[in-house]
């Protein structure tokens, strides 16, 4: 029986061990450093199966041109990169990978929170450029007793609602798909709108959907307190950041920090780059060496499992189930 082709459309890490043992036996691993499908597409017109990191967008049109292709597995946890209409239109099944990095998401965004609070960034510029004294980070509050609001709530705001509470923190949540009292995690749910009213923190941790992008403009950013940071460990998107700019400007807002970017990278030179106010991480909330591996395992086994032919894990597109190409 000839062996499953899988294409690998893009990967950040340096090994690939863990795939090809997973896959050993079963397919042919054909890897790529891409970053569009127009660079990938030749390879992978006749695969099997398709892991992907961040190439994208994969269009209906892409997946027209893959006939053979039973699963997109996404090694991250959002799938905006993917049209899901359009895979379950047309068999394929898409995963994802939920729960590899919760905890340090959570963790990144609490430092971010407290750096924001302390002034870390801008106390170590200037003792880097030599300045020893207090006063430019003034005025500074205590964490304590400031209000955190989460925008959404998931498995990874409802982690950063625990350490949050651990410091002493008011916790409130505005999710239209939570009930209030649904999790055992602290926080009080309010609409959008009394949150950005009320929070010193507004700590972003949406999906990213039509409804989601740019949600975060000059109207809802108008809503903030003058002292209140965003904090954005979700996708770039999510934020107008031509809007940012502008509250920033206005000193409407306290400052931000921000470890996803629209656009991502930042181009240099960038109205968001050499400000104060501003904390800019590259997109590596998700990492931790304990994470890497719970990454790079998880997509290779989905595919697995379909190749085998048992149903994924981590389903995103549900209702291709039982009109797939996989016969699943």
């Amino acid at each position: 029986m000839a062996k499953a082709k899988v294409v690998l459309t893009d990967y950040v890490w340096e090994s690939l061990d863990v795939e090809k043992k997973l896959l050993d036996g079963l397919a042919e691993l054909v890897p790529l450093k891409t970053k569009t499908p127009d660079e990938f597409i030749a390879e992978a017109a006749d695969c099997d199966a398709l892991l992907n990191t961040y190439a994208g967008p994969i269009t209906a049109a892409v997946m027209g041109r893959m006939p053979k292709c039973r699963i997109i597995a996404r090694y991250g946890i959002g799938v905006d990169t993917i049209d899901l209409d359009a895979a379950t239109q047309a068999g394929i099944i898409v995963t994802n990978n939920p729960t590899y990095c919760i905890d340090e998401v959570a963790e990144h965004t609490m430092a971010l929170v407290l750096a924001c609070a302390r002034k870390v960034a801008l106390y170590d510029r200037l003792v880097r450029a030599g300045r020893w004294e207090v006063p430019p980070g003034k005025p500074m509050f205590r964490v304590s007793g400031r209000t955190l609001g989460l925008v959404g709530f998931g498995n990874i705001a409802r982690a950063v609602a625990v350490r949050a509470h651990a410091f002493g923190m008011r916790v409130l949540f505005a999710d239209p798909f939570v009930r209030e009292g649904q999790f055992q995690a602290p926080g009080t749910k309010v609409e959008l709108a009394q949150l950005l009213n009320e929070a010193d923190f507004v700590s972003l941790h949406p999906p990213l959907t039509k409804e989601t992008r740019k949600m975060m403009n000059d109207d809802t950013l108008s809503r903030m307190k003058r002292s209140a940071f965003l904090v954005n460990c979700s996708r770039g998107p999510v934020v107008d950041t031509d809007a940012l700019v502008r509250a920033l400007d206005a000193k409407a807002l306290a400052g931000c920090a921000l470890d996803t970017t629209d656009p991502e990278p930042l181009p240099d030179p960038h109205p968001l780059r050499g400000r104060d106010s501003v904390i800019v991480t590259p997109h590596v909330a998700w990492y931790s060496e304990q994470a890497l591996v719970g990454l790079q395992a998880g997509a290779p086994s989905e595919v697995r499992r379909v190749l085998t032919g048992e149903w994924p894990l981590n389903v995103v597109n549900r209702a291709v189930k039982g009109k797939n190409r996989a016969g699943l």
